[in-house]
């Protein structure tokens, strides 16, 4: 298990995952179609090309779940009971197919379940960072974590 429990966090501690990503028009299309989000700026290239970013723009979501998903193998595999939820999340830059994506974490905020005595809640604040060392995705999630088996 890769995951840290509940106890192992500290509020500061910041990760620089390993992992990082290059996203593909093909993860925009697939997901965009998953997600049934037909909107002509993620999917349409004849479209996009006439917009100001000039070619189609990542969605926005996959990246929000990519920007997580590459913090899990050091923070929550295998730990985690649930999200709670996911606030003040901001995309100051676009993303685009080509780009590859790194993230960054950083724990803001420890505190004891008061309904779940076996465990505790981390806030987290995930940063997305493209090639160019810019922000692409910025979200604090709260997560239920396991505490320590005794």
């Amino acid at each position: 298990m890769a995951g840290l429990y509940f106890e192992q966090f500290s509020i500061g501690q910041v990760f620089d995952h390993e992992i990082r990503r290059t996203v593909t028009d093909m993860d925009n299309i697939l997901f965009s179609s998953l997600t049934y989000n037909p909107a002509a700026i993620h999917i349409d290239h004849a479209y996009a090309a006439t917009t100001e970013f000039g070619k189609p723009l990542m969605n926005s979501i996959f990246t929000l779940g990519l920007v997580i998903g590459l913090s899990v193998q050091d923070t929550t595999l295998g730990t985690t009971i649930a999200n709670l939820g996911m606030t003040d999340t901001t995309f100051p830059r676009p993303v685009f197919a080509g780009d590859t994506i790194r993230a960054r974490t950083t724990v803001t905020e420890l505190r004891d379940s008061k309904s779940r005595p076996t465990q505790g809640i981390v806030t987290f604040e995930h940063l997305g960072l493209n090639q160019n060392d810019e922000i692409v995705c910025r979200t604090l999630r709260g997560a239920l974590m396991m505490r320590s088996p005794a």
